[in-house]
């Protein structure tokens, strides 16, 4: 006998996600908005939107998972446009609105595939019998929807731009879109993990859609002077990243990924406003910038440690997940090694011990979440080579940009990425081709004349 709502250890972890984050941006909110009186409208939007990722969270039924799915989106709906007079606000809220729409299309139609496959209307159900079920083409063509299922709902180039220009909301709004709703297609898969396990093309799919979204969107965060508008590049780059590392199999690294980038992205999105402050206090401490020796140092500190470890425990058998270790053990010790003085050997082994019980950390974390989830994945080796040749092109083309942005190659691919790779230009072009919205069509068209006045 099965209900319509289920609890699990993976679903506890994320209700604490959820409500944590929840009550944090409630309490901002409610000061930000103090004397305004639209702060109980906001409010407001901001409890229904909450509830509706708990109850996409919580739902065994299909019907009732879907309908919850629904509501999160009309929700976030209304806080997008708290601010309707905005013009970016509304074009953000048309293309969010419409794209909205096709996911819950695509995933209405999985969910229907999977019941006429099953016979049951119980997700837990399904999961279960998804391992002996064999392969099926229904079970590919679900695979396959629930993967452009979550390639829209984390936002992925080219259907990223309804959350770079959601910066026009509320910075709650901005901070709220990682308690579960830009995350809610890594939380679909992971729900989903045996069906997707199931079909190599939507594995594949995901992998080279999001790994290639993942790359350029982290490159373009890096040419952004605008806070909000960096983290919300990064933020479309990390969700690429997650859906990799499920698509790849590695399930419990995706989900230490959603919870460390959630905490911290909102945090960054609610402490924005001091973001200003810290860059000109770092400024006037006269901090010296790192030099591409400073990086190759940081690198082999990184691959000893990362060595040693191995050795001892295995900390992962895949070489894009030790690709993406090693890169971020050399952010972490870059700092301690950029300036020498006489304290230098000190903080350097200070940092060292810091990479070495964090390391030690994420290999516990992982293993006990692996346990946790009870899930598991063969891993494609080809697969896991073309994620890791994406992760070494996104360094390089990195230092390149910061370092010898002189040369004609690296000055043109600044241009490209500083232009977005134009691919939210052309997708809103399209999008108001497709379906005009009366609105934005005039304020285009009032642009359009302002424009043609001043070069006259």
């Amino acid at each position: 006998m099965f209900s319509l709502f289920l609890i699990t250890p993976l679903k506890l972890m994320l209700l604490g996600l959820v409500a944590i984050l929840g009550f944090t941006i409630f309490r901002y909110s409610w000061v930000a908005f103090s004397g305004q009186a639209d702060r109980g409208r906001f409010l407001r939007a901001l409890m229904m939107t909450i509830a509706a990722v708990v109850m996409v969270i919580i739902s065994n039924h299909m019907l009732l998972f879907w309908a919850a799915w629904i509501s999160v989106s009309l929700s976030l709906h209304r806080l997008i446009l708290f601010y309707p007079q905005r013009p970016r606000a509304q074009l953000a809220a048309h293309k969010k609105f419409l794209l909205a729409r096709l996911s819950e299309l695509l995933l209405g139609v999985a969910l229907l595939l999977l019941y006429l496959h099953f016979q049951t209307p119980y997700i837990s159900a399904i999961i279960k019998q998804v391992p002996t079920a064999g392969s099926h083409l229904d079970i590919h063509i679900t695979a396959v929807l629930l993967a452009l299922v979550a390639l829209i709902k984390c936002a992925q180039l080219p259907i990223h731009g309804w959350l770079i220009q959601v910066v026009e909301a509320p910075t709650p709004v901005s901070a709220l879109l990682h308690a579960g709703i830009v995350n809610l297609g890594g939380i679909l898969l992971l729900f989903f993990a045996p069906v997707l396990a199931a079909s190599s093309a939507a594995c594949w799919l995901l992998i080279v859609w999001a790994g290639i979204s993942t790359v350029i969107a982290g490159l373009v965060s890096t040419t952004r002077i605008s806070i909000k508008v960096k983290l919300a590049w990064s933020t479309s780059s990390q969700m690429g990243l997650m859906l990799v590392e499920i698509a790849l199999g590695l399930y419990e690294m995706a989900l230490l990924h959603l919870f460390a980038h959630s905490f911290y992205k909102a945090y960054s999105f609610l402490n924005s406003g001091s973001t200003v402050n810290s860059y000109l206090s770092t400024q006037l401490s006269g901090e010296c910038q790192p030099k591409v020796r400073h990086w190759v140092f940081a690198l082999v500190l990184a691959m000893t440690i990362l060595s040693m470890a191995q050795w001892q425990f295995t900390v992962t058998q895949s070489l894009a997940a030790t690709m993406l270790v090693l890169f971020a053990l050399s952010a972490l010790i870059l700092p301690s090694v950029t300036r020498w003085d006489r304290a230098s050997p000190v903080r350097i082994l200070i940092t060292l011990i810091v990479a070495c019980a964090l390391l030690t950390f994420y290999t516990t974390a992982k293993h006990h979440l692996m346990v946790l989830m009870g899930l598991d994945a063969p891993l494609d080796h080809a697969a896991d080579t073309w994620v890791a040749m994406l992760f070494i092109a996104l360094f390089a083309f990195s230092i390149a940009l910061q370092y010898w942005p002189h040369i004609r190659w690296v000055k043109r691919l600044f241009i490209w990425l500083n232009a977005g790779a134009y691919l939210d230009e052309w997708a809103t072009r399209l999008t108001l081709k497709l379906w005009p919205s009366q609105s934005l069509l005039k304020l285009q068209h009032a642009h359009l004349s302002l424009n043609s006045e001043v070069k006259s």
